[in-house]
């Protein structure tokens, strides 16, 4: 019985000590509040002027804040200010901060019933280990990347328990870089009808990533070919009526993806700005 108390003593510490590594944060105050109310604010402009430059419907574009490198604190105020969407790469983070943030909103609203703060909706951003996804399934209201049929046979055995099928976008390697994660353009299209047969998945679109080098041009040449891609799948009828999400750009090409057709687009580091937790990685 003793070495069970000790060992079972040593297993709270270490998941302490990893809470703490991950939500450990440099003091936020009330400038840095400002700071970030004015980033978000300003990428927001910048997400409403590409839409009406691009032709797209105003509000019709979904902006994902990826968190990974920020605070618990900035999320909080984010939510203060009606952000949604949240992204994270590692799905031990996503899970304890979907966690410790809808612990806060629920005390918020028994401390004022008549506080309207927004549901959050968490999505997967990052590459999925076979390992993670369970625990991923439980949290995450969109996963962004589905790169291969393993993965998605992993994913529709983890979401039986699921109320509602699990939704996910394919991720597509349109540069072709074997460095990349993602799927070929010519198997996207049979990949979708696949998961079309799965009862516990939903397929909802595709997601890409521009390319490290190149700048806007080639940035503007890869998302232009993914949504070309996305267009054929949606006129041909293989990915179902709930085909309709195209998740491309980040902080430095965003708007040339809206430009290119995104209605979704991930953005870290020009709502965050500097680091503000220290990078984590999956065990």
């Amino acid at each position: 019985m003793r070495s069970f108390r000790v060992a079972d003593f040593c297993a709270v510490l270490l998941r302490l000590k990893r809470m703490s590594e991950t939500t450990a944060s440099v003091p936020f105050d009330a400038d840095q509040a400002t700071a970030l109310r004015d980033r978000l604010n300003s990428v927001r402009q910048r997400v409403a002027a590409s839409e009406k430059k691009s032709g797209q419907r105003a509000g019709s574009v979904v902006l994902i804040v990826v968190s990974k490198s920020g605070s618990i604190e900035q999320i909080r105020e984010m939510v203060n200010m009606g952000q949604i969407d949240f992204g994270e790469n590692r799905v031990q983070q996503l899970s304890q901060r979907a966690a410790t943030i809808g612990e806060w909103i629920s005390r918020r609203k028994e401390m004022d019933p008549k506080a309207t703060l927004p549901q959050v909706r968490w999505h997967m951003v990052g590459s999925l280990q076979r390992n993670k996804v369970k625990k991923c399934v439980e949290t995450a209201r969109l996963i962004h990347s589905i790169d291969s049929m393993r993965i998605a046979e992993e994913v529709q055995d983890a979401s039986t328990r699921r109320p509602t099928p699990t939704e996910v976008l394919l991720e597509v390697n349109v540069s072709g870089d074997s460095n990349k994660h993602g799927i070929a353009p010519p198997a996207v299209k049979h990949l979708v009808e696949q998961l079309l047969g799965m009862p516990n998945m939903k397929p909802r679109g595709l997601m890409c990533m521009g390319p490290l080098e190149g700048g806007q041009d080639a940035a503007r040449r890869t998302f232009e070919r993914c949504h070309e891609l996305f267009q054929e799948i949606r006129g041909s009828g293989a990915g179902g009526d709930v085909f309709n999400i195209l998740s491309m750009g980040m902080s430095n090409d965003f708007e040339v993806a809206i430009e290119s057709g995104a209605n979704m687009v991930r953005v870290g580091s020009s709502v965050i700005g500097d680091p503000q937790v220290a990078e984590t990685t999956e065990e």
